[in-house]
């Protein structure tokens, strides 16, 4: 299955735009408001509760403030699930690798959630070496295929080992946005790229490099995805950052931010709808302070 309607999150504590991240992550601003942390969790709070009203299970784990951890909203890129089995990713900023102290395999099991296998990755972070979960891997779980493109936070030979481990093929490439005239890596793929069961949202501008472009888009197309294109502007809204997934009674919903939702175009929304409901809640905090969006904090669980 592509989608699950089990979602783990994590409500944040002392949210904030994290120094240690932002030196290449180019979507984070600064927060000048005493108040961004107190915003955030209302807009956590907002988000899960339009979740629910949708009857998707959510399973929220509270971040109490113990290890300094400003961007454990964002669970997804540390922690994955793929039925019994639950893995975990190297991290590229220090802070970051703290999030693990949280603790959500013994959250998940307090719902009667286990994983027989465990694959631990972390180890290759002595070899200041990563790979950011799917924020880094967009899966295609349906057709077995993993798309990464590669940045700092998003090395090739974890990528491959994620691929054996799990039997995936992989498709690396590279995506690129403008910082003060410069061309530098998009720092999670999950940023310009979102699988559904039929689409495939995808930033092509991006990708600089024309046979990577073409490749690519034909891979998707010959495995039935319905390729939505969206410029460079509509990824700095965060359009690329949506997630696809199933009410408790089935039904599909593709979740984003408000941002996002109007920064499409109304031919891309009727797209979109034609493959599920769309959520949306406003995330202007996280987004300005994370550089992060509404996929980026969801961890799904797939059991």
């Amino acid at each position: 299955m592509q989608t699950t309607n089990t979602l783990l999150l994590v409500r944040p504590f002392r949210f904030r735009k994290n120094e240690e991240t932002a030196i290449n992550n180019y979507f984070q601003e600064d927060l000048l408001s005493s108040l961004s942390a107190q915003h955030a969790q209302k807009e956590f709070d907002n988000f899960v509760s339009t979740l629910n009203l949708h009857k998707i299970n959510t399973l929220v784990i509270q971040d109490e403030g113990a290890f300094d951890t400003p961007d454990s909203i964002f669970p997804n890129n540390c922690i994955s699930f793929h039925k019994q089995t639950a893995i975990f990713y190297p991290m590229f900023a220090e802070n970051r690798q703290r999030e693990r102290k949280l603790g959500y395999l013994e959250a998940l099991k307090q719902h009667g959630l286990t994983f027989d296998i465990i694959i631990d990755y972390t180890g290759f972070e002595e070899e200041n070496r990563f790979l950011e979960g799917t924020g880094s891997l967009i899966l295609d779980r349906i057709n077995r295929i993993a798309y990464c493109a590669l940045s700092p936070r998003a090395d090739a030979g974890i990528a491959h080992q994620f691929c054996l481990d799990l039997g995936y093929e992989l498709t690396i490439f590279e995506a690129n946005q403008t910082v003060d005239g410069l061309r530098k890596p998009i720092y999670h793929t999950n940023v310009m790229m979102s699988l559904g069961t039929h689409f495939a949202v995808i930033c092509t501008d991006s990708i600089d490099n024309t046979y990577e472009k073409a490749t690519l888009i034909k891979q998707l197309e010959e495995t039935g995805k319905t390729v939505v294109e969206i410029s460079e502007e509509q990824v700095s809204s965060f359009a690329g950052n949506i997630l696809e997934v199933k009410s408790t009674i089935g039904e599909p919903y593709i979740v984003m931010s408000t941002q996002a939702y109007h920064s499409f175009t109304t031919e891309q929304l009727s797209l979109l709808c034609s493959w599920g409901q769309i959520i949306h809640s406003p995330l202007d905090t996280i987004e300005r302070g994370g550089g992060g969006s509404a996929r980026c904090m969801l961890a799904e669980v797939f059991y």
